[in-house]
């Protein structure tokens, strides 16, 4: 084999371990921010004072139904399951203002590890009648998924290069901006003073203020059990 032919398999091969260290990196970075955010989150709310409820939840992926609903269109890219978990505070007084909101906390890890995300903000449980309950929600999230995917309508590209596009255009949500608003609304339903169950709709996406452009939100809809302590 040449030598030029020796140095290009080289160099090949150093440019993959370099993407690989770097993927790596990425991961490694955002699991880090979630672990941080629990932890941080745990800390805070850890005192008597602050501490109410633990929650985990169980969310379809990326669902449509909503968005379509509503007329406001849908990604319909992703694909699998997420996990939410999270905690709440008691209800802060100090913010009478703004109807002495519950402050929230939570990490969404999905299985096909497509687009996972942190995500802190407030919520107002609002009683309906009895033990039902509604529980809209406002924050802000962070993802580690795809914002700014490469175009794929440019001259030249190889058909390797063109299929990966390709690919990626029609199974990751392009969020335009790694920050995103989390709105979320619930129903939930109190079987006693330690658990409730509610149903649960959140919403993430740039709302084209953190990104003018792209702006393929996600929805998820699932169920989750909620202990208060």
């Amino acid at each position: 084999m040449s030598s030029h032919r020796w140095n290009c398999l080289l160099l090949n091969r150093l440019e993959s371990n370099a993407s690989y260290k770097e993927g790596l990196q990425k991961g490694g970075r955002f699991v880090n921010l979630k672990v941080a955010l629990l932890v941080g989150v745990v800390a805070a709310f850890a005192s008597p004072a602050l501490a109410q409820q633990w929650y985990v939840g169980l969310y379809a992926h990326d669902v449509t139904f909503v968005g379509n609903a509503l007329g406001m269109g849908a990604a319909g890219r992703e694909d699998g399951v997420d996990l939410h978990l999270g905690l709440r505070s008691k209800r802060i007084t100090a913010l009478q203002v703004l109807g002495a909101p519950q402050a929230h906390a939570y990490v969404s890890i999905n299985s096909n590890r497509t687009s996972d995300f942190v995500a802190m903000g407030f919520n107002w449980p609002i009683t309906l009648v009895g033990n039902l309950y509604l529980r809209p929600g406002f924050g802000l999230g962070y993802t580690d998924g795809k914002a700014g995917l490469p175009p794929a309508n440019v001259p030249g590209l190889s058909p390797d290069e063109l299929a990966r596009r390709r690919t990626l255009y029609f199974t990751r949500i392009d969020f335009g901006s790694r920050m995103l608003f989390n709105p979320e609304i619930a129903l939930g339903y109190r079987f006693n003073d330690r658990l409730a169950t509610e149903l649960s709709y959140t919403h993430l996406s740039n709302g084209q203020i953190f990104h003018h452009g792209k702006n393929q939100g996600l929805d998820d809809a699932g169920i989750r059990l909620v202990y208060s302590f």
